[in-house]
Order: C-alpha cells, then structure tokens, then sequence
C-alpha cells in the first residue's frame, strides 16, 4: 500500500491554493472589509500596515498616507479617529513614538473585530 503516502503529500500541497493571495491592496482591501465610518476605517488602515506592509506599529501619518493610497477621503481628524479605537480598545498605544509621533498598534480584540469581517 505505498499508494496511500503519495496521495496525502499531493493533498499537501495542494493546501496553500485555497488560502487568500498574501498580497492584496489596501483598496481592495477597505472594500472587502467595508468598515461603515472613518472609525472603522482607520481600524481596517492599521490592520492593514501592521498584517500587510509589516509595519511594528503605526501613526496618525502613516494612517493619513493609507487613507489617500486607498483612494478614501482623509478624515479631518486621524488622530481623533484612532482615540475612538482606543477608547473601543480595539487599538493601543506603545511605548515607542514613531518619527515624534505616538505610535499605536491593534488588540486582540481589533484584529479579531477586522478579522471577522467587521460584525456592528
């Protein structure tokens, strides 16, 4: 019965087709998570620049920056925006500022929230 063994190795490999393509934009990316507020919106931004562009942590201008690269209108205040996530505890402050800036990465609770597909 050596037959068995090469079928399980093809199953193998076979597995990383089926998963999500790594790269995907952060267009692309807002539009499938179609967070409903800005709130949400800078929540989905940071998910994004800490899974995908690998980002430690990330500011109120690195957020700005992924606003304009997802073709979305900058919200008047980003920094207000990630304070409401704070507050929801969906995003937290770290030690580290980033370039003079407070530097802010996602919970538990926010990845799970974004992971999820955004659920009110």
């Amino acid at each position: 019965g050596g037959g068995v063994g090469v079928e399980t190795v093809v199953q193998q490999q076979q597995q990383p087709v089926s998963l999500t393509p790594k790269v995907i934009s952060i267009r692309a990316f807002i539009l499938e998570k179609s967070p409903t507020d800005d709130v949400q919106r800078s929540l989905v931004i940071g998910y994004y620049l800490e899974k995908q562009s690998g980002l430690s942590s990330f500011n109120a201008k690195d957020l700005e920056r992924g606003f304009v690269d997802a073709r979305e209108k900058v919200p008047g205040n980003v920094a207000d925006k990630i304070l409401k996530n704070v507050w929801k505890g969906h995003m937290m402050q770290v030690k580290e500022d980033k370039d003079g800036l407070k530097a802010y990465v996602l919970t538990n609770t926010g990845t799970k929230f974004v992971e999820s597909g955004i659920s009110k």
